[in-house]
């Protein structure tokens, strides 16, 4: 894709921005959103002839970066013959969708209900749950994102939930394991899942097994930092659900298909969901889709009796052609497998040589393409570099930091007190070298407010 400077152009979309469009998370007078001219790989650019390497993908959804060309071809043969059909109809890209995705779960997923992302797919796995069991609560943990929607929202433990928060009924958080900043004063992983999972039994307990009808966990929880869980703790989970009659519901949005240099995170530890949400890479993001799978038993519950939902977009064709197209050039192109090299000898060592060259760089952790570096100010206290959930000029540290990556063409994904190194799975060696460089630049910045 040609290159092309034009700053008239760029100021034109940048001004009907800034008068007409209304942006998510913000406050709208004080953001100032680039106008992006274009986008191919790894890469996209602005109407300036400023190129960024795109450590976001996104957010954390082009899984095979921007502009495949065989997904571009397949979503403009799919318009070309059946642009859009009704949900209750049998069309072919959504079979075919729906059958490979089904392919690749793991257990007996073999049912998929699709969405047009990933909030409405914890709204609909939820709902299946609670009519599954006849149960109305339902258990998530901090230090999570699962949507913006009303259940999703609720069910969010980060501060993206406080302003929507309007005391649901039916949501109970818990402390899910993080050793890095452990809840439980745990020293070993293995003490931080046993003391995790303990906890975990005292709040079923304590809010009525009989009253609980899920559990919900992101595999491995993306916006909220990135933490792989310890060894064992997603088979502890599992094995409480099946003790109590809970419905185990894995949030697979960010994790999934092959950003984790596997299908899906779960098959990092042999976990066994009832319900698996998916939405981003499964096509990439090129037209909104996600989905719920769902296993025989919960599906059966709906054999004869009507799921009570149900959206317009369904399996849209457009949306399932890409998912169909994106995950034939996963397979074709090892795209998952490329992850997983990435990961292990690229990023992962990179990152970790990071850490030892900057003093704020605290914690590193990650798998295959989707990898955290926490950023402090002393790392022997690990006092964040700017506090929980700052804003204004208690987060200028993160802000200065971000303004250096981006002055050495690399768009950095922040949150917080942390960098998250997410760039598409099709990442070549020499762009993660060519990131991991201006990265390097970047965190001379940061150390800049180490204390002392």
């Amino acid at each position: 894709m040609t290159q092309q400077v034009n700053p008239q152009e760029g100021a034109a979309v940048k001004a009907a921005d800034r008068a007409h469009v209304f942006h998510s998370w913000s406050a709208q007078d004080v953001i100032d959103p680039l106008a992006v001219a274009g986008a191919e790989g790894s890469y996209f650019w602005d109407f300036e002839g400023n190129r960024y390497l795109d450590f976001t993908s996104g957010l954390v959804f082009t899984n095979i970066g921007y502009q495949h060309p065989k997904v571009v071809a397949a979503i403009q043969e799919q318009a070309a013959q059946l642009v859009t059909f009704a949900p209750a109809f049998a069309v072919a890209p959504r079979s075919e969708a729906a059958r490979l995705v089904a392919e690749r779960t793991p257990g007996d997923l073999d049912k998929i209900f699709f969405t047009n992302g990933g909030a409405e797919a914890v709204e609909n796995a939820v709902r299946l749950a609670r009519v599954h069991t006849g149960r109305p609560k339902v258990l998530s943990a901090y230090r999570s994102y699962h949507g913006s929607t009303s259940a999703a929202i609720h069910l969010t433990g980060d501060p993206r939930r406080w302003a929507n928060d309007t005391g649901a009924a039916g949501v109970v958080h818990f402390w899910g394991p993080f050793l890095y900043r452990s809840p439980f004063y745990a020293e070993s992983e293995e003490q931080e899942c046993e003391r995790a999972l303990k906890h975990l039994d005292d709040t079923i307990r304590y809010e009525g097994p009989a009253t609980i009808a899920a559990i919900i966990l992101e595999t491995i929880p993306g916006g909220s930092g990135i933490m792989p869980p310890p060894p064992g703790y997603l088979a502890g989970v599992r094995e409480l659900c099946d003790k109590y009659g809970i419905v185990f519901i894995l949030d697979e949005v960010m994790a999934g298909f092959g950003r984790t240099g596997t299908w899906f995170a779960a098959d990092l530890y042999d976990a066994r969901p009832d319900l698996m949400t998916f939405a981003k890479g499964v096509n990439s993001g090129y037209v909104p889709l996600g989905g719920v799978a769902i296993s025989a038993e919960i599906a059966e519950t709906f054999a004869q009796r009507p799921f009570p939902g149900g959206l317009t977009y369904s399996g849209h064709p457009l949306a399932c052609a890409a998912a169909v197209a994106t995950i034939n050039v996963m397979a074709e192109e090892k795209i998952v497998e490329n992850a997983a090299h990435l990961g292990e000898q690229v990023l992962g060592p990179g990152l970790r040589a990071l850490a030892e060259d900057h003093p704020s760089v605290g914690d590193v952790r990650g798998t295959g393409v989707f990898w955290c570096v926490e950023l402090v100010r002393d790392r022997e206290t690990r006092e964040p570099l700017v506090p929980y959930n700052a804003t204004g000029k208690a987060n200028a540290p993160m802000a200065a930091f971000g303004a250096a990556a981006k002055k050495h063409g690399l768009w950095p994904f922040l949150n917080m007190n942390r960098t998250h190194v997410v760039p598409p799975c099709t990442l070549t060696e020499s762009e993660a070298q060519e990131g991991l460089a201006a990265l390097d630049k970047a965190l001379t910045v940061a150390d800049e407010f180490v204390a002392g």
